[in-house]
């Protein structure tokens, strides 16, 4: 039979009561020190600033102007052909020589030519002595009208005989068609040449002009009296010019319409020089000027970062006229504020930023 327990015995209650109280103080501690750790912890690293390049707008004067190149061409030009075949026997005149309208350049073998000229005018002299003798006797009545007639046609067809024959041996002495300079002499003292074999280039100098295709969206922009620049790297300078005329008709195949441009008179200018022609459609005094690089695409269309107490802020800003690295502002934009023209790209609005100095290629002035 089990025997049954008794009390417990005095002092043991109190222990263990005594265990808990220190376990659960320990407890409390643990819980208190991760609370403080966590609330000391930092959330996360702040971002760091964005280094960019600004430059304030700058105020000056813009003028729009469309760009091409093309060769300089003289007004009046002159291909020298050979009228009559036969063989070169003098060159009055070498490349660069100054000639008249109707100078001889250079004369051919006539001798065939001129012997046919003569024959011409021996058998026109017999007609006409004939057609004199036979018209006494057409009044006289001793000479039928029809032979009296077909005499006069055979004089009057042996004169245009005559006369081309005359006119065949002239073409042996080659002249000038127009004033101006001789560009190239194609032929050589002892050549034989054909009818239409070339012989000579004849160059106007003045005016002179160069021919540029515009595209037609540019059509409205343009009008004769335009003012343009021309460098042409040959003579070493900028040249002033005028727009002559305007063709009415745009190429189908191309989309460009054909604009010519008139210099003024300058000796340094030469036929087939190379010209890159800046042609100013408008003009603005006083415009709001930014570098073109500094513009991006917005939500709400071009849009500048500009920095304001030290932070980016987006500005859509309205654009006009544009010329080579710099584009006008219409609004959106303060003189004074700094515009970002180098890490712009991934900005935000709010993004702390750091200014650096800016490249010595930038325009504009230094913010």
């Amino acid at each position: 039979m089990p025997t049954p327990q008794g009390p417990a015995p005095a002092g043991r209650a109190p222990r263990t009561v005594g265990a808990l109280l220190a376990l659960t103080l320990l407890a409390a501690l643990a819980g208190g020190c991760g609370r403080s750790q966590a609330e000391q912890k930092p959330k996360g690293d702040a971002a760091p600033a964005v280094a960019v390049e600004t430059v304030r707008p700058a105020r000056s004067d813009m003028a729009a102007v469309y760009s091409g190149t093309a060769p300089i061409e003289a007004d009046q030009e002159a291909r020298v052909v050979a009228k009559v075949g036969g063989e070169v026997r003098r060159l009055l005149v070498e490349e660069g020589d100054p000639v008249r309208e109707g100078q001889v350049l250079a004369i051919l073998d006539g001798d065939k030519l001129r012997l046919e000229a003569a024959e011409a005018k021996a058998n026109l002299a017999r007609l006409e002595r004939d057609y004199a003798r036979n018209l006494e006797l057409s009044k006289r009545g001793l000479i039928g009208s029809a032979a009296f007639d077909t005499l006069r046609y055979e004089l009057d067809a042996q004169r245009a005989v005559t006369e081309r024959a005359v006119l065949a041996l002239s073409y042996t002495e080659v002249r000038a068609p127009i004033a101006g300079v001789v560009a190239e002499r194609r032929v050589k003292v002892g050549n034989s040449v054909q009818p239409n074999d070339p012989m000579f280039v004849v160059t106007r100098q003045y005016p002179l002009l160069v021919r540029v295709h515009v595209p037609e969206r540019e059509l409205a922009k343009i009008a004769v009296g335009q003012r343009a620049d021309a460098q042409v790297d040959a003579a070493q300078g900028t040249f002033p010019a005028t727009i002559r005329r305007i063709s009415p008709v745009v190429d189908p195949a191309t989309g460009t319409f054909k604009v010519t441009l008139e210099f003024e008179p300058n000796a340094r200018l030469r036929p087939g020089m190379f010209a890159r022609v800046n042609i100013v459609y408008e003009r603005r005094q006083n415009a709001l000027l930014i570098p073109r690089s500094a513009l991006i695409d917005g939500e709400a269309g071009p849009t500048v970062f500009v920095v304001d107490h030290g932070r980016a802020a987006a500005r859509p800003v309205r654009i006009g006229l544009a010329n080579g690295g710099s584009i006008e502002v219409l609004s959106g934009l303060g003189d004074e504020e700094p515009v970002v023209v180098v890490g712009q790209n991934g900005l935000k609005s709010g993004n702390e930023v750091r200014i650096v100095p800016p490249a010595p290629a930038t325009a504009g002035r230094a913010s």
